[in-house]
Formats: structure tokens, sequence, C-alpha cells
């Protein structure tokens, strides 16, 4: 902060400004370089809120990790959406127990991924800047956007398809506590626009609790 102090002109020249005046004003002021891109830890838990806007539907949510395995799971028997999405021993998992309209209750599973195949696609996250999200308490985060897009190159007029994006919104001062992120993409294809928010109200950096369920385990 520059501070003004008001004073009788000088009879032959204005005081010199200040060098923290002259960096605000100078056109070659160097920009701060962007910060590390989010890292999701091998262990912690939090709790917050799974959000489908378009349906109108807010259920609870925990995200969990242990030792690399990570798990969230949002809803639950008594709510109108219970689902959970796991990395576990290498191995993504989708399990959709409740969703409106839906009757298959398949466990999906995709190998040969796992929490560091994870963050090598977050390393590749575009910085958009340094936000404020105004909840209670507010928090000061760095927003970053991922995604993949097909075809990626080369670049012109080209029909491209939007497999996976996902705004992520991680404290300014620790790019391993995640406080809100929003998905859009094929992943959401349960949801009518396509888009799913989590926020969380709590980050802490301890094991959490990582259980495949036995629907999944089984072959």
């Amino acid at each position: 902060m520059i501070a003004l102090v008001l004073a009788a002109p000088l009879p032959v020249a204005a005081a010199p400004r200040t060098a923290a005046a002259r960096q605000a004003t100078s056109p070659s002021a160097p920009t701060p370089p962007a910060p590390l891109p989010p890292r999701l830890p091998r262990d912690f838990h939090g709790k917050g809120k799974w959000i489908v806007r378009d349906l109108d539907i807010t259920v609870p949510f925990t995200w969990d990790g242990r030792d690399g395995d990570s798990q969230m799971t949002a809803g639950g028997p008594q709510y109108p959406i219970w689902f959970t999405n796991l990395i576990y021993h290498g191995t993504l998992y989708t399990l959709t127990y409740k969703w409106p309209g839906l009757t298959e209750h398949a466990c999906s599973r995709i190998p040969g991924f796992s929490l560091d195949d994870l963050n090598r696609e977050l390393a590749g996250a575009r910085f958009v800047g340094r936000e404020t999200l105004r909840r209670t308490p507010q928090r000061q985060v760095n927003h970053w956007r991922v995604g993949v897009v097909v075809p990626q190159l080369p670049p012109g007029n080209y029909p491209r398809l939007p497999l996976a994006l996902g705004d992520i919104y991680v404290d300014e001062h620790d790019r391993g506590t995640f406080w809100q992120v929003l998905q859009f993409g094929v992943q959401n294809l349960y949801d009518p626009e396509l888009d799913e928010w989590l926020v969380m109200d709590t980050f802490q950096h301890r094991p959490g609790t990582v259980t495949l369920p036995r629907t999944c385990a089984s072959p």
C-alpha cells in the first residue's frame, strides 16, 4: 500500500516519489510469475457439498486420500444422488448407486490410472488467476483450468470436442488444498447440462478412509 501525505507545496520541486510508487506506475514492472499447478496429495480428508445446479440438487460430499488411493462420495441412500469415484491400486472406478432417471448401477473400471497419472494431468493446467471465493469464510485461491479436447492440434478452424474440462480452485498458499472444482464433459453424462460442482468446507492433510465397494471388487 502507498500512503499519500498532503503538505504545503514546495517552492522549488515536488517531493520525490518512493521506490514503491515508481514501480507501481512503471510500464515495465515485472509480472509476478504464475504459481505452481495443483497437486493432489497422497493423504487428505475433506467434507463439503456436491452441487448439480440444473437439477436443483445439493448433497453432502466427502473426499479422502490414503497412501495414494483416493475416494469421492456424494450423497447417500437417503438422497436423490449417491455415487462414489475412486482411484484405487492403479485403477479408476465409478459406481453410481442413485441418479434421477438412472436404472443401471454397474461399476465402471478404467485400469492404468493412478494418483501420479492424475497429477501429471494437473501439471499441464493453465493458470487463470488469483481469486476470492466469497463464502463463509472467504478463501483466497488460485484458479486453474485443465481439460482434454480432441483434436488439440493443429490450431485453426477445426471441429473440436471437449471430452473433459475442469476449473480447479486451490488455496493460494498450498496447491495441495482443493477448495472448489467445476467438472464439465462426458464424465458428467448423467447430468443434462454436463456440469457439476464440488465445494469443500474443510480440507485436512491427514489420511482419510478409502474403501473399494464390493460391487467393484468382484470380477
